[in-house]
Parts: structure tokens; C-alpha cells; sequence
């Protein structure tokens, strides 16, 4: 989770979501939008047209969508969304770049690269900062499997 338009650390952004019990993507705004669909528009206006694709492709998410997120060199965290998008404007968001954004469970577990599906692994090792589907059956399934064994064990309050 980290956004194009602020160079904040490599990892800011995903620990500060995880913390905060969400999910997001960048990017911030010039006026904060009322809806999704002034911000798509916004960020269309913006930043192109990729952005706002983005922007409505992540706030289309199911609100089961697992995901993963890397919050370390070696440190991975699985989680779930469990809402809707809305814009950010906490201090927090500001620091991170990350204002877009929608509640997420994230397991307490971190997982390091020799437990991380190996699909998962080579998305983020792709270096982008882009929201991206992992098209593999594998990591998926595993996924799957990790989140049903950790949810028993908790997950970020």
C-alpha cells in the first residue's frame, strides 16, 4: 500500500492500514469527495484515467476479498475486507498517501517469505504500487488456508 504521488517509506503505508484495522490505495486529492463517484471522477480529472479505474476497481472489491500486503523486507500479513471505500483524511492518510481505503481484517500472524505463497511472493517482488489481483490457483488455495487456520488464532483489532 503505498502511494505514487508521495514517497513515503517503502512500508508506512501497509503498516499504518494494518494498525488501523483497513485496506487502501493513494491517492490524495485536491478537495476530499463526498462519494465514490466524485472521486473517481477527481482522480480522473487528477491524475488520468488509470487512477480512477483503480479507484472503482478497488471500491468494487467483494467484501471477502482476501489480500495481502507487505509490511517488512521479510514480512508479509494476510487479510479480509469487511466494508465499503470511503476517503481518508486522517493524519494518517495524509503521511501515507493512502486515502482511499475500506476496513479489512488483518490476521495478528505475520507471515515471513518461507510461509507466503510463493505467487504472492513474485507480485511484490514485481517492486509496483499498484492494487493487483494475483492470478495464481495456488496462492489462492493457500491463502484460503491460511486465513481459515489464523482467523481461529485472532486477528488486528
Amino acid at each position: 500500500m503505498r502511494a505514487r504521488s508521495l514517497d513515503a517509506g517503502r512500508f508506512d503505508g501497509a503498516i499504518d492500514a494494518v494498525r488501523r484495522s483497513l485496506a487502501g490505495i493513494g491517492e490524495p486529492l485536491e478537495n476530499a469527495p463526498s462519494d465514490l463517484p466524485e472521486a473517481i471522477l477527481a482522480a480522473t480529472a487528477e491524475f488520468g484515467e488509470k487512477p480512477g479505474r483503480m479507484i472503482a476497481r478497488f471500491a468494487d472489491l467483494p467484501g471477502s476479498s482476501l489480500l495481502w500486503t507487505q509490511t517488512g523486507e521479510h514480512e508479509f500479513r494476510l487479510g479480509k475486507l469487511q466494508g465499503p471505500w470511503r476517503y481518508d483524511v486522517s493524519p494518517e492518510a495524509r503521511r501515507t498517501g493512502i486515502h482511499h481505503v475500506r476496513p479489512a481484517r488483518w490476521l495478528v500472524e505475520a507471515f515471513d517469505p518461507s510461509s507466503t505463497p510463493e505467487g504472492v511472493i513474485e507480485v511484490f517482488a514485481r517492486g509496483g504500487r499498484n492494487l493487483q489481483r494475483i492470478h495464481d490457483e495456488d496462492a489462492e488455495r493457500i491463502s484460503k488456508l491460511l486465513w481459515a487456520n489464523g482467523d481461529r488464532g485472532g486477528h488486528v483489532e
